[in-house]
């Protein structure tokens, strides 16, 4: 009998709803980091300006899945997230020069440290919330 998409792997201990969840709370975080960045600009559409600003972004962001094979451990913060954030700002950042924009320092520091708050903390957030709901009760409660 095969096993469901959603059993734990033997090899890598990930389920596919893990890596689902992941992927997506990447996506969706770096269109977030993208829609604080545009929010002081005034545009006629501001869909579009997210957009503009998120593709490197995005870009870069599925290159680290690609690279650091973050399907493997999806909640792992060493190496796999760490290694998911730089390349996402570092392909993020070239991609943006390439394509005619700027890189600022102070917003390549900036654009760092966001995108590495959300890309590791949701990570360490969802492994606390299973560790705590894989737990026997008494142990929570004691």
């Amino acid at each position: 009998m095969e096993p469901k998409a959603s059993t734990v792997s033997a090899s890598s201990g990930t389920t596919t709803g893990r890596v689902v969840y992941a992927l997506i709370a990447d996506l969706i975080l770096v269109l977030v980091f993208a829609a604080i960045g545009r929010a002081s600009h005034q545009e006629d559409n501001p869909v579009i300006g997210v957009l503009n600003t998120a593709w490197p972004f995005l870009a870069g962001l599925l290159l680290g899945w690609l690279v650091g094979r973050v399907w493997r451990a999806p909640l792992r913060i060493w190496p796999h997230g760490v290694c998911l954030w730089l390349i996402t700002v570092l392909a993020g950042m070239v991609l943006r020069v390439l394509s005619g924009k700027t890189a600022e320092f102070s917003f390549i520091l900036v654009a760092s440290a966001v995108l590495g708050i959300f890309l590791l903390a949701h990570r360490a957030l969802a492994s606390l919330i299973l560790r705590r709901r894989s737990e026997p009760l008494d142990k929570q409660v004691g």
